[in-house]
């Protein structure tokens, strides 16, 4: 028994090197950060959809606490977003890749036009209102070429592209079209946002962040959105998710900033809420005394792009 267990011992010394060099480095790790370190991205989505909305981001930029912004290529008021973006290179810009249109009375196209994509539109020429019917009429291939196309059009514009993600998550759930996310994530090295986990799971595809890191593609391991508790405001929202939800780990906030102007009240219902979300994550001094408080460490997604390339020059390097 003793010479039994004695092998056993030695069996397991010899493995456990073995085993703790397959764990793959946690994105904190990679950062240079501690394991038990809270970071935080707070990402301002839907930059470019709007005037408003580019005066909200820029401002939250500027003078807030809003660490990135991804843009709307296709949306009118991109141009103005991108040739900001273009002459700030120090700041964080990605591309909200999008393929849907989804404002009554406010819409777009594909950016390479309907006769190129002609799956991705509806009988007038716009993007379809929902993911539904994309998901139901769009075909995977022509998703892939029109969400390139954004991304292309944005380097061309001269934006320092931080990483991808996707409007109303066009490209994360359904498990057809996250095939085209992940090929353009490998395609310009670049991070990417994933739906939060128990989403994932729900529709089968709980395995989608183990899919990235294998692939080399780095993400944020946890995104918080605004669903608030019955009868509980959006400052209230997001103030007790900073206190309660943000966990050692690289999590994610996404926001809607948007100026309560008479253009963003003709466009869209959730205007009130999201002058809030300006107002909180660019000049509330709670939010940021909170912030303090717990130790939490605001990043962009360069951090994890820059990351992810420097990653993956080593391991050239190797080969």
């Amino acid at each position: 028994m003793k010479m039994l267990l004695l092998l056993v011992f030695a069996l397991l010394a010899l493995a456990l090197p073995l085993l703790a060099a397959e764990v793959p480095p946690t994105v904190n790790t990679l950062l240079g950060y501690k394991p038990t370190d809270m970071l935080l991205i707070i990402n301002a989505d839907d930059a470019g959809m709007c005037h408003s909305a580019n005066q909200a981001v820029i401002k939250g930029l500027e003078e807030g606490i809003i660490t990135s912004t991804t843009i709307m290529v296709p949306c009118p008021w991109a141009p103005e977003m991108m040739a900001y973006a273009a002459k700030h290179p120090e700041k964080d810009f990605g591309v909200h890749i999008d393929l849907t249109s989804e404002w009554g009375s406010y819409k777009w196209g594909p950016v390479l036009g309907k006769s190129a994509v002609p799956s991705l539109v509806d009988e007038n020429g716009y993007l379809w209102p929902d993911v539904d019917p994309l998901y139901q009429h769009g075909k995977v291939e022509e998703a892939y070429l029109e969400a390139k196309a954004q991304i292309d059009k944005a380097l061309a514009a001269g934006v320092d592209v931080s990483h991808i993600d996707c409007h109303m998550g066009c490209l994360q759930y359904d498990n057809a079209f996250f095939e085209p996310y992940l090929r353009l994530a490998k395609e310009y090295d670049l991070p990417m946002r994933e739906g939060p986990q128990q989403l994932l799971a729900a529709m089968g595809g709980g395995d989608r962040r183990q899919r990235e890191r294998a692939a080399g593609i780095l993400t944020p391991d946890t995104l918080i959105i605004g669903m608030e508790r019955k009868g509980e405001s959006r400052n209230d929202y997001w103030k007790r998710i900073l206190r309660t939800e943000v966990k050692p780990g690289c999590t994610e906030f996404f926001i809607h900033p948007n100026l309560a102007s008479e253009e963003s009240k003709a466009i869209t219902g959730t205007w009130d809420e999201r002058a809030e979300e300006a107002r909180l994550f660019t000049s509330d001094p709670e939010v940021r005394q909170i912030i303090k408080e717990r130790g939490i460490i605001l990043i962009g997604y360069k951090a994890l792009r820059d990351a992810q390339r420097r990653l993956h020059a080593g391991q050239r390097k190797q080969e």
